[in-house]
Parts: C-alpha cells; structure tokens; sequence
C-alpha cells in the first residue's frame, strides 16, 4: 500500500513539475515574442554588439584584475618594471637608431640617475622637469626620479619663451633636465627663471663607466651624463613614493587658457592607460615602433609602458618621417605601429612602393586614422587589425574601437550602459554647456545627436578617478556636476562626439577655442597673445579653419593692419622664432577693423564661417604660409584652387 502511493505521490510530482516546465517554457515564449514584436530593433541591436560588448567587458575586467594586484602590494611603476626586467633581463627593452637597450641595462641606467638626483638633494615630493628629444634614456630618467618619490613633468620640447617659462613655472620645478640641444632656448630665458632652479645639461651618448672626470661644461651647468659615468648605481630597493596612487608624471595639454597646463598622471592612470590598449590588441612578444614623442601621453605612456610594464620591446624614433614609417618597421620587424591620425595621411601621400607590404606589422593603434582614409590605408598596406581609441590626458575615461569598425573611435554598450559609466550628453557647442533637463540633471544625447562625452567620476575606484591638472581651478573646470543624478559628478572632454544606433561613437569637432592641427591642440588664445605682442598689439583673432582632404582645422589669423604698416616678413620671422610649427597661422587675414562684443571680446564666428575664401573677403587681403619660404604669399583665387585640389600643400 505505501508502495502504491509513493508511486502516486512521485507521477504528481512529476506531472507537476512537467506542468511548470511547460509554464515557464510558454512565458518565455510569449516573452520573446513580444520583445520581437514590439521590441525587436533592440533585440536585433543586442544581438549584433553583445559580443563586442562582452570583449571590451573581459579586458576591463582584466584591467581592474591589474590595477588590484598592484594597489594591493602599492607598487609604483620603478617597482613594476623591476619585476619586468627580473622576468626578462637581457631581451631588448627599446630599439634607437643603431642601438639596442636590454631591460636590464635601461634599469641601471635609472639606478645611476637615482644616485646622482639623490647626491644632488633630490627627495621625495620634488619636481624634476624633463626637456628631453626621444631617446631610451628618457624614461629611465623619470623612472629614476620616481624611485626617490620625485614628479616628473615631461615638457614639450617645441616650447619656446614664455610658453617653456610657464611650463617650467606652473609645474613648481625644483630642478630641470635638458637636452644639449635646447641649451640655446634656455639660457633666453635664464634670466626669469627661478635663480633656486638646478639645472643638469643631458648629453645623449653611451655611459663610458671607464671615465673617472666630470666634464667640465664653462657654463655653470653640471653635465648630467659625466655625472652619471662617474656614478655607480645606486642598490635597487622599493621606491620612497606615495605608492601606485600616487603621482608620478605631469604631461602638458594645450587648452584654451592660452598656455600649456600640467596634467597630473599618477602610477595608477599609468598603468590603466598602457593596460588598457595592451588588453585589447598586443601581446607580449610584440615588437612596437613608436615614432611619437615621448612626451606625449601617447608615446610616453600607451607605446613605452608596453615594454615598462608587459615586457615589449619598442622601437623609438628621433622625429617621424612618412617615408621611413614602414620601412622602419620591417627594419625592426615590428608587429605593432603607433599612430595618430596626421601620421596616417602623410604616410598614404607618399608613392607606392613594394615596400609598403614589406612588413610584419599585424596591428595599428592610435587616435585621429579619418574615415575618409581608413579603408584605403589598411587596404594598401596590408593591415589586418586596427585600435583606434580616443581619450583625454587629464582625463579617467578612454574609450576605444575594439573590431576595427572604420572611422569609430569607440563605443556605449548598449545592452550593458552601466558598467562602463561614460556617455555622450547633450550641450550647446558654442560655449561647451551641458543642456539639463527640468530636474537640472544633463540630458542624454540620442543616437545620431551631437555631445559632449563625459566619464562619471568615482574616486574609491583608481580606474574612474579624476586627478586633473596642477592648478584646482584648471581641473575644476573640467568637471561637471549633477550629470546622471543629484551629487555626482564627470570629468567633461572638449569634444564633440555623435554615436550611431549600434552605440559606435565618432569624433565631430572640439568645442572652445581648441583646435587640432599637425596632430597637436592649438589654443587660440596663445597664439592671439603671441601674434599681438610681436604686430605692435593689434588686435588679433585666431580660429580654426576646415581645408578639404586635410586633417584638423588649420590655423587662420584675422589682424587688423589700420595704417597699413603691418611687416609680414618680419611676422613670419617672429612666429617661427616664438611659435611651434603645428601653432603658427596658416592663413593671414588682414582686416581694416574686427567686430567686438558687448564686453569687447573679438567675434570669430562669421570670421570661421568665411574660412579662406577670397570670394567671402569683403576686401580684406588674404596671404597664406609657405613653409619652404618662411613667409606668407598673397592668397587670391588662383591660390584658392590650387590649395582646394591640393597642388599648394600646407
């Protein structure tokens, strides 16, 4: 009898359970039909990205799984490339010219800067600034000022005057390092700089550990190279520094206060930065070939923290050359190129040639690749897998196109928005100000809608917190606040960017009086200052202006020239001594007169609008820079065209 009804007892149970198998089995159906009925371009949208989505996810986790084990023992980055050069000390850490740095030797060169720097008074918290052209010595300098606990701001070596004085300035250097080449630019400014500022003159050659003599330089500047030949190592310990949240670099952005300013890079930003791209396309036994400047975040941190903190070998350049892009990478065998956007179409102009195939580069990566010229590129020169990625300096947010779609710079997940918490809001893209909705939160750009991109700020978390610049009120002005709800706050980038339905995201323009021209920021405020001072103080206006089949916006000057004395020879003799390259006016526009605002603010809207065109001038003169020359030539419509069709090249 019990043998009866446990056997009746389990048919129910499994009638009931087949019962609510197939309950459960209907509910999902009519669910998925009703999704696909009323919400199928989600479905279809979600099916397409998830697996991209699930990518990028992995490598994060990756990231934050890195980030954890370093914040766990407190490393800073001398720290973890020791442990790199423990796992591989003779392989070659960077590739110059001719000659071939192993890790081990990159690591002692650092230890012998480590004991002069100490010698010479340098403690933890001093600022150490670099002036330094590429070369390997150049991070083991930093990486031996970090082990003592020193910063070290990596100043742009195209600066020159009060652009070199304020960078040395604003970054409170207590002692500066410079190339034998920058002597000149210097000691013009010797004279206003602080007389507390130790100076050190960097020779690049080889350590000859022979020598017994300091050179005697005649100038009262110590030779910093003699030092170091004369120098033992100093013995290798854990860094004496604030640990991996720490700071560790300045590097200088161009915004629009007119002058560089200091971004803070600590170990942690580091280290985020240069895993973050090796997660998503390298691999330790690549070979990397760097021809940007190392003091740039791109070339000092995302290509030399490859070998730093993963063990790649980079091949660094003293200058680019497009025609040597890659016939350098086959030189080195090279598996992975750097670029930015400005490289890509100088290398592309130049003629065809067997060579152009002729390498073992497997991955290009880097920012500004145009659509316009994606395909073509990657076509002729055999490219099988392109990172283009896009992010700020100062910034805690980086993004990056992780399945080579052309032209993205980046993606929102659109089945996982959270996780990642970045996004794209709406703002008025004359003046850079959010657009809020009637809570007073910021408004969420729709696909196919124009923003600002923005990176929730989360400081518990070393991968979303924001260190800014040196100077508050700078940083404080890049961070947005009541962004996705009340209290929180966002670091907010200068740029414009548009996504499309799939969450692809793709730059549209800077906002502000930013612009990008030669692969570098362009404040106009700067360049105002400078073409006033050298015209008599005219009054000057300086916008960015779009020329067809051109990267960027090229520079264009409206000046007023009243009298008629304006010296053009003598302005582009001025300019060249005062200004960068990539920050010199292109186009000269000079005008009788310019329109002020109601509180006297020069108009350059209309002016942008006009561009180059002599047709649009109103009679004002037009003159454009030949760069062969030095000076600037009339600009009249017979230029016009040649410039639109490009047989004058800017």
């Amino acid at each position: 009898m019990f043998a009866v009804v446990g056997v009746g007892a389990a048919i129910l149970a499994v009638w009931l359970y087949l019962g609510f198998l197939q309950t459960v089995l209907a509910f999902s159906f009519l669910g998925g039909v009703y999704l696909l009925l009323f919400h199928w371009k989600w479905c279809y949208i979600s099916i397409v990205t998830t697996p991209r989505d699930l990518r990028a996810l992995w490598c994060y986790v990756k990231i934050l799984w890195t980030a954890r084990k370093f914040s766990h023992k407190n490393w800073t980055l001398p720290d973890i490339f020791h442990y790199t050069v423990q796992r591989h000390p003779d392989k070659p850490c960077f590739l110059f010219q001719d000659e071939v740095w192993t890790f081990r030797e990159v690591e002692d060169f650092s230890l012998r800067v480590t004991a002069v720097l100490k010698k010479h008074g340098v403690k933890k918290g001093d600022i150490v600034g670099l002036l330094i052209n590429n070369c390997p010595q150049m991070p083991a300098l930093w990486l031996g000022n970090a082990r003592l606990g020193g910063i070290t701001p990596l100043i742009n070596t195209n600066q020159r005057g009060n652009a070199l004085i304020h960078s040395i300035n604003v970054a409170k250097c207590d002692v500066l390092i410079f190339s034998s080449e920058y002597q000149s630019a210097i000691q013009e400014i010797s004279s206003q700089l602080d007389p507390a500022l130790k100076l050190f003159k960097f020779s690049h050659r080889r350590l000859n550990t022979d020598n017994k003599e300091i050179s005697a330089s005649g100038d009262g500047i110590d030779d910093l190279t003699s030092l170091l030949e004369v120098t033992p190592p100093a013995p290798w310990t854990l860094a004496d520094a604030d640990g991996f949240r720490g700071k560790l670099l300045y590097i200088y952005t161009s915004g629009t206060t007119g002058l560089p300013k200091a971004a803070v890079i600590s170990n942690s930003r580091y280290v985020f930065m240069a895993c973050g791209l090796h997660n998503l396309c390298l691999n330790k036994s690549d070979i990397v070939y760097c021809p940007l400047p190392l003091y740039h975040t791109a070339g000092g941190v995302l290509s030399v923290g490859q070998a730093l903190l993963f063990g790649c070998t980079v091949v660094l350049k003293a200058k680019f050359s497009a025609s040597q892009y890659f016939p350098d990478c086959a030189k080195y065998k090279a598996t992975a190129a750097h670029y930015i956007g400005e490289m890509c179409r100088y290398v592309l102009a130049t003629p065809p040639s067997p060579a152009d195939k002729q390498h073992n580069v497997r991955v290009i990566f880097g920012n500004g690749l145009r659509p316009q010229i994606w395909t073509e590129f990657v076509t002729r020169f055999n490219i099988k897998n392109v990172t283009e990625f896009y992010g700020a300096t100062e910034g805690n947010a980086n993004i990056a196109n992780t399945d080579g779609t052309p032209g993205a710079v980046g993606f929102l997940s659109r089945s996982f928005p959270k996780i990642y918490p970045i996004a794209i809001i709406k703002v008025d893209q004359a003046t850079g100000e959010p657009v809020r909705d009637s809570r007073g939160l910021c408004q969420v750009a729709q696909a196919g809608e124009p923003g600002a991109f923005v990176g929730k700020i989360s400081p518990n978390n070393p991968t979303r917190e924001y260190l800014g610049y040196v100077d508050k009120s700078a940083s404080d002005k890049k961070v947005v606040r009541d962004v996705f709800t009340h209290g929180d706050a966002a670091f907010i980038s200068g740029d414009i960017l548009v996504s499309d339905e799939l969450g692809y995201l793709y730059f549209r323009d800077r906002t502000g009086d930013t612009f990008r021209w030669r692969g570098e920021n362009v404040s106009t405020s700067e360049v105002e200052a400078a073409i006033s001072g050298i015209a008599d103080h005219r009054d000057a206006v300086v916008y960015g202006v779009l020329v067809p089949n051109t990267e960027g916006r090229a520079g264009m000057c409206g000046i007023v020239d009243a009298d008629g004395s304006l010296e053009l020879t003598r302005l582009a003799r001025d300019l060249q001594r005062d200004l960068p390259p990539y920050a010199r006016p292109v186009f000269l526009r000079v005008m009788s007169s310019v329109d002020m605002t109601g509180t006297f603010k020069m108009k350059k809207t209309d002016l942008q609008k006009e561009g180059f065109d002599p047709s649009l001038m109103k009679g004002d003169k037009l003159y454009y820079l030949d760069l062969k020359q030095s000076k600037y030539l009339p600009l009249g419509p017979e230029e016009y065209e040649k410039i639109l069709k490009g047989i004058i090249r800017l």
